[in-house]
Parts: structure tokens; C-alpha cells; sequence
């Protein structure tokens, strides 16, 4: 499995971050690094990207998780939070995503989490609805400040893959606050 971790050696709150998409130089991965350093102070962010290396849902497995789906439901459950970071596929959120969250639903590894949702996409509205439907359903706690929709986000980047939108620096920056909050009050 892939992860990036910023940090194992402090005691700072580690944040689990999920990315949706299925390419490796994704705009999503590029926020959320962005992300992780600008709250550096603050939080570590270990993020995952490889949804792919999970096998396909299968109900019949869910008592007897496969290897690699057990250990990043073990990961989510000892995180203080989530963060989904995601595009939008064809006006829902990616089937990679979709299958990871299927392994979840016989489990109570979101129940009262905090967790925080971004859809960076050309539109990402149905997407965005979609995924905070299933994270509700799962139990999730979704608070104030801790959703955000980016549409066009490409056209966010510059040539040599460097944000150039200052408003979305402050709201990815608010994020990361609101996301710090909840955990606190957990």
C-alpha cells in the first residue's frame, strides 16, 4: 500500500488522508500535500493513494477482511480524522473510492470521526453530494468548515504544477482549521 507520511515521531494529531483519484500526479494529491504543509504546526497528514491496490468488495469476505482493506480500516480507526480528497467520474465519486467505502459499511470504523470532504474536479457538486450521503450514512461527523467544493481545478494549477488561486489557499487553510477544531472537541 502507498502512504506518505509527513511525520511518525511526533505528537501531533496524524491525519488520515484518502485520495480518490486514480492518477498518481493528481490535482487532489498536490492539495493535499499543500495542505499538510501549510498546517504543519499543527497536524501530520499520512495519505494514502493507491485505492486501486484494494481488492473489489465482496460480502462474503466482510467477517474475514482481505489483508490490505483490514489494514487501512486499521488506519482509519486510529486516526483522529479523515480527509477525502476526490474528484468527480462521470458526476459521482470515483468506483475506487465507491468500492473502499463498500468495505466499510459493515463496520463502525467511521462512527463519530471527524472527517472532512473535498471534491476538486471540473464541477464536482454531484460527486460531493454523493460522498457526503455515504460519510453520513456511515456514521461520520461531518462539521462546520469541513467541506469544500473546487470546481475547475486544473485551471487552479500553473504550468509547473504550483496553486495560483490565493482564495483557495484561504479556504483550504480554513479547512485545515475547522478539521484541528473537531478533532479537539472529539
Amino acid at each position: 500500500m502507498t502512504y506518505t507520511t509527513s511525520d511518525f515521531s511526533s505528537d501531533k494529531p496524524n491525519v488520515l488522508v484518502i485520495i480518490g483519484s486514480a492518477s498518481s500526479a493528481s490535482s487532489n494529491a498536490k492539495l493535499m500535500e499543500l495542505l499538510a504543509a501549510m498546517m504543519s504546526d499543527d497536524l501530520l497528514f499520512t495519505i494514502f493513494d493507491d485505492l486501486g491496490s484494494l481488492p473489489h468488495f465482496d460480502p462474503s469476505k466482510s467477517e474475514s477482511l482481505p489483508v490490505r482493506v483490514a489494514e487501512l480500516l486499521g488506519r482509519v480507526a486510529v486516526a483522529p480524522a479523515v480527509i477525502f480528497c476526490s474528484p468527480e467520474y462521470i458526476f459521482s465519486i470515483p468506483a475506487r473510492l465507491k468500492n473502499l467505502l463498500e468495505w466499510c459499511v459493515s463496520t463502525t470504523v467511521f462512527l463519530d470521526k471527524p472527517v472532512a470532504l473535498i471534491t476538486a474536479s471540473a464541477d464536482g457538486q454531484q460527486g460531493h453530494a454523493q460522498l457526503r450521503l455515504i460519510m453520513e450514512t456511515l456514521g461520520a461527523r461531518l462539521s462546520e468548515g469541513t467541506e469544500l467544493i473546487i470546481p475547475g481545478i486544473k485551471g487552479k494549477f500553473d504550468e509547473g504544477g504550483v496553486l495560483n488561486d490565493n482564495e483557495l489557499l484561504i479556504s483550504l487553510m480554513g479547512l485545515g482549521s475547522a478539521l484541528r477544531e473537531s478533532i479537539m472537541r472529539a
